[in-house]
């Protein structure tokens, strides 16, 4: 009993860091791009979208990225920029 509640805690965790402290600008409804759109130019890049909803302003993707990886990211609804949790940054970028 003890075990399953050990991992029912470790996985509400690990859900509750995935998001870290992610938020995007705020954009006027008009000019937010459809999220439809961001979804075509991330398949156009090789991601497999799973999934696309609104999350602190920004526009959440779960899915694969282009090298497989299952991914959970973040993105400004106007620009299509990724936006990283506080904390992370994108790979190469120092």
């Amino acid at each position: 009993m003890k075990l399953i509640v050990s991992l029912a805690l470790a996985l509400t965790a690990s859900t509750a860091f995935a998001h870290g402290n992610v938020s995007c600008p705020a954009v006027p409804q008009e000019e937010k791009q459809p999220q439809k759109e961001l979804q075509k130019k991330l398949e156009g890049e090789g991601w497999k979208v799973r999934k696309v909803q609104n999350s602190n302003g920004c526009y959440e993707v779960y899915g694969v990225d282009d090298k497989g990886a299952k991914v959970e990211a973040f993105f400004n609804p106007k620009t299509f920029d990724r936006v990283y949790p506080e904390g992370e940054r994108a790979a190469g970028k120092k």
